[in-house]
C-alpha cells in the first residue's frame, strides 16, 4: 500500500487503501487495479506531474540553466515558472484524462498564460491564469516543442542541437549515446562578429573529427529539426542572417524537415521505442532504482499490454504496479 501511494501520490496511503492492505485484500478481486485507478483519478496524483515528469523531462534543470538576459530580455522568473507550469499541466492532463501516451508527443493543445502565449505567438490569451489553448495549425505539438524542454536543452546564449538531439535519444527513444571521447574539445563559442557560418555549419565541421562522427550522426539531425526554436523556445526563421536549415536524416535513412515532420516520423516508426522508453522511466521512478536485466521480461509484458489498450496512460500504471519487480521489491522511499 505504501509503495503504491508513494508512487502515485508521493505521500502515505489513505484509510481506504490502508484498510484493504491490512485485511490482506489489496491483491484480491481486482482491488489492486481498482485502487490504482482511484489514486490516479485523485487530485493527489498531481505529484506524478511534479515529481516524475520533472525527473523524466529534466524540468529541474530550469533552476540551473539561465539564458543570457541580454540576448533574451523577455526571460524572467515569471516566464521560467510559466514554462514549468505548462509542462506539468500538460502531463497532468494526459494522466487525468487517461489519454494515450502517444499524445505526449502529438497533442495539438497545451496550457498557457499571457506571458507564455506571447512567447509562442498565440493571440487572445490574457492574464496570468493558465488555460487550455489549441496549437492546431502551428508547428508546435506535444512535449518536444514546449519552451521548458527547449530551454533546458540549450546553452545560455544559443541553441544546442547536440543537447536537444541527446535529450531525444535519452528521454524519448531510450538510446542514450556514449559519453564523448575525453580528448575531443567542445565546440568553441563564436564571439560577436566572429561567427563563421551558421551553428549548423560549425557543428558539421566539428563532426568531421572521426572520434565525434558516429555519435553526432545520431544526435545532430534530431537537434537540427528543432533549430527553428531559439534558446528559450520562441520561433525563429533565421540563425543570425542565415535562414534556418531544419532538414535532417536519421541513420536508418528517413528524411524530415522541421519539428512537425520529425514528430510525425517518430510517431510513425519509433512508437514502440517511445513506449518502451517511457515504461522504463516510469518503472525506474516507481521502484526507486534503475532498471536491471532481470526486469526485461516484465517490461516486455507491460509494453505488450499497453499496445492492446490504445496505449492509455492508466494501463501503463496498472501494468507497472501489477508487475513482479513492483510487487516483489522492497518498500521504496518517496520517489525523488
Amino acid at each position: 500500500a505504501s509503495r503504491l501511494s508513494y508512487f502515485l501520490w508521493s505521500s502515505m496511503p489513505d484509510d481506504e487503501l490502508l484498510n484493504l492492505a491490512v485485511a490482506g485484500k489489496l491483491r484480491q478481486d481486482g482491488n489492486l487495479e481498482k485502487q490504482t485507478r482511484r489514486l490516479l483519478a485523485d487530485a493527489k496524483s498531481k505529484s506524478l506531474a511534479e515529481n516524475f515528469a520533472g525527473q523524466w523531462l529534466e524540468l529541474r534543470s530550469l533552476d540551473v540553466r539561465t539564458p543570457d538576459r541580454q540576448l533574451f530580455p523577455q526571460y524572467d522568473d515569471g516566464l521560467k515558472a510559466a514554462m514549468r507550469t505548462e509542462t506539468e499541466m500538460f502531463f497532468e492532463s494526459i494522466v487525468r484524462e487517461d489519454r494515450s501516451i502517444v499524445d505526449l508527443l502529438s497533442a495539438d493543445f497545451t496550457f498557457a498564460n499571457e506571458k507564455l502565449a506571447k512567447l509562442y505567438g498565440l493571440n487572445d490569451v490574457r492574464g496570468n491564469e493558465f488555460r487550455r489553448v489549441s496549437l492546431a495549425g502551428t508547428a508546435r505539438g506535444g512535449i518536444l516543442t514546449q519552451a521548458s524542454i527547449l530551454t533546458v536543452t540549450s546553452n545560455p546564449n544559443r541553441t544546442s542541437p547536440v543537447k536537444r538531439g541527446k535529450w531525444i535519444l535519452e528521454n524519448i527513444l531510450g538510446t542514450p549515446p556514449p559519453p564523448p571521447p575525453p580528448d575531443v574539445p567542445e565546440l568553441p563559442e563564436a564571439k560577436a562578429g566572429e561567427a563563421k557560418g551558421t551553428l549548423r555549419q560549425r557543428l558539421e565541421q566539428h563532426r568531421a573529427n572521426p572520434g565525434c562522427a558516429s555519435c553526432h550522426k545520431s544526435m545532430d539531425p534530431l537537434g537540427f529539426a528543432m533549430e527553428n526554436f531559439d534558446a528559450i523556445g520562441a520561433w525563429r526563421d533565421k540563425d543570425g542572417d542565415s535562414p534556418i536549415d531544419s532538414a535532417g536524416q536519421l541513420p536508418s535513412g528517413e528524411k524530415f524537415s522541421g519539428p512537425k515532420e520529425l514528430r510525425e516520423l517518430l510517431l510513425a516508426s519509433r512508437k514502440p521505442q517511445f513506449s518502451r522508453c517511457l515504461t522504463e522511466k516510469l518503472l525506474t521512478y516507481a521502484l526507486g532504482r534503475g532498471v536491471e536485466y532481470s526486469d526485461q521480461c516484465a517490461i516486455q509484458k507491460i509494453t505488450a499490454a499497453l499496445e492492446k489498450d490504445q496505449s492509455r496512460f492508466s494501463r501503463l500504471v496498472v501494468e507497472i504496479v501489477s508487475s513482479d519487480p513492483f510487487l516483489k521489491t522492497g518498500v521504496v522511499s518517496k520517489p525523488h
